[in-house]
């Protein structure tokens, strides 16, 4: 594949860089190792101004180009999962409980290499803004580098990402304008009831016999109170009470995940849970609480960046192994809050056959570091070319 050839020629440091973030995964925004190494590494490659701690652990590195330009943004997260890593690799994870399951460590890797080569080369007019990001698993960390101003404090006026796709062939590069990812809002129902022995129902208020018909009507939201052709997952994830066979409790709760990309279906799978509620509420003579705690929004690729990101990845792999049709899916990403912001474009990189995102089992593809960074660096020097 046509991937640039300096990128090409440190393809085993990028390689060591992956390796070693692998073996320190961090959670959430708690990444001061993660974060070390990375500083470290922009500092030995001269970029021109490191802005470190920005959402505890993030950083925002500042290239700039031949001469006064736009600031495009790239974006990288390096936030792992806690899970506990069952690769057998031998440079598997240092940290019990914690690892690299979704290809974060390829994120940063791959940015760190589009980086080296834009430091070397500044073949472009502007400046380009990387963005090191913290807790995109679990607290949005890019809404949080959003909140202490990185937008307006770099002048960004573009931004794009990357994230790794197994299953898909490695090297490819998929996307899609308008929606690519789903919104996502979570819920809680707490049920509350009057306890008592099991023997005597009749003298309990049953909190579980609430639950379970408040749960299966939740189930119906899909199927008769919004258009089938819409796109809505809403999946009960977690039931929790109770203390022994011979006891009805006082209180139970379940809870779980809606994902949609209309507002419109959200709105309705909202007002029908709380409708749902105060209904078996009245039924069942409990107290069903609703609550629910929104998100990240729907992921919404901007067309015409969307449109430029597709061919610059033709420009490194060719046509033929580029899509902009990818299906939509139900997962989320914070990604959407930056372009909610700013127009820009999120896309996926093929990595090959192998474990699934979020599995123990999963191991980012190194192949795919040096195409992933000749994509970075070739978007930035045709979106601020140094003629016209």
């Amino acid at each position: 594949m046509p991937i640039v050839n300096r990128i090409a020629e440190f393809a085993d440091d990028m390689t060591a860089w992956r390796r070693h973030l692998h073996q320190i995964p961090e959670l959430r925004f708690d990444c001061p190792k993660t974060a070390a190494f990375i500083a470290d590494r922009l500092r030995d490659m001269g970029v021109d101004e490191i802005h470190e701690g920005i959402a505890t652990t993030g950083i925002v590195a500042i290239i700039n180009g031949q001469a006064g330009g736009p600031t495009v943004a790239l974006r990288a997260d390096f936030d792992a999962l806690p899970l506990q890593e069952a690769t057998g690799v031998d440079y598997a994870s240092t940290h019990p409980g914690a690892m690299h399951a979704c290809g974060h460590d390829g994120h940063t890797t791959m940015l760190l290499g589009a980086a080296r080569y834009l430091a070397e080369t500044r073949n472009f007019k502007g400046r380009v803004a990387l963005m090191f990001q913290p807790a995109e698993e679990d607290g949005g960390g890019a809404k949080v580098m959003l909140d202490e101003g990185i937008l307006d404090r770099f002048n960004i006026t573009q931004a794009y990402a990357l994230h790794t796709d197994p299953g898909a062939p490695a090297g490819t590069f998929a996307t899609t304008p308008g929606p690519i990812m789903a919104g996502v809002d979570s819920f809680r129902v707490m049920v509350r009831g009057a306890g008592g022995h099991g023997a005597y129902p009749h003298e309990t208020k049953d909190p579980v016999v609430a639950l379970l018909a408040a749960a299966q009507a939740f189930q119906t939201i899909k199927s008769r109170s919004v258009d089938p052709v819409a796109d809505l997952a809403l999946s009960i994830t977690e039931i929790h009470g109770g203390t022994a066979e011979n006891i009805v409790p006082e209180d139970i709760w379940f809870g779980g995940t809606i994902r949609t990309f209309s507002q419109d279906v959200r709105q309705v799978v909202l007002d029908r849970m709380a409708a749902i509620c105060t209904g078996i509420s009245a039924a069942y003579d409990v107290q069903a609480d609703l609550i629910h705690t929104p998100s990240y929004p729907p992921t919404i690729n901007h067309a015409t960046q969307t449109d430029f990101a597709a061919n610059v990845a033709s420009d490194v792999v060719g046509a033929a192994n580029v899509r902009t049709d990818r299906t939509q899916e139900m997962g989320a990403e914070d990604f959407a809050y930056v372009l909610e912001k700013v127009p820009g474009s999120y896309l996926f990189i093929g990595q090959g056959e192998g474990p699934a995102l979020h599995n123990p089992g999963f191991n980012f593809n190194d192949d795919i570091a040096p195409i992933g960074a000749s994509f970075f660096a070739r978007l930035v020097e045709r979106a601020l070319p140094t003629e016209g």
